[in-house]
């Protein structure tokens, strides 16, 4: 598969799970701190990003626990890395929304990376 179309595919994988983070986040606010409520997103939208990129965007369908292992670290590494960002962001701005989206934007690249030339390679 061409590389813009692993790219297309993957920025729809993307925005369902950042829209996975995002709503999880905006609502465990309401009854958690900032950096909680980030991780439990996070993680979430990990799982839809997982079983979309695997399945459509790499199309990989044999089951792989080295694949789910290689995922699981690069999503520790990038968890760590995105709510260690939103929390600075957060220290400067206060702008929830700005924190979340700076947040994600580093995790992205990060992730896209790690998926193409390591998890799924």
């Amino acid at each position: 598969m061409s590389l813009k179309k692993e790219l297309s595919r993957f920025l729809v994988a993307g925005i369902s799970a950042v829209g996975t983070d995002l709503i999880t986040y905006y609502l465990l606010l309401f009854i958690l701190e900032p950096s909680i409520s980030k991780a439990i997103s996070f993680i979430l939208g990990t799982i839809v990003a997982f079983t979309i990129n695997k399945y459509w965007t790499f199309e990989k369908h044999k089951k792989s626990y080295k694949e789910i292992f290689s995922f699981m670290s690069l999503y520790t590494i990038t968890l760590g890395v995105n709510v260690f960002v939103n929390d600075i962001v957060l220290e400067y701005s206060e702008i929830i929304i700005l924190a979340f989206f700076v947040a994600t934007g580093f995790s992205t690249v990060l992730n896209f990376i790690g998926q193409k030339w390591w998890v799924f390679r």
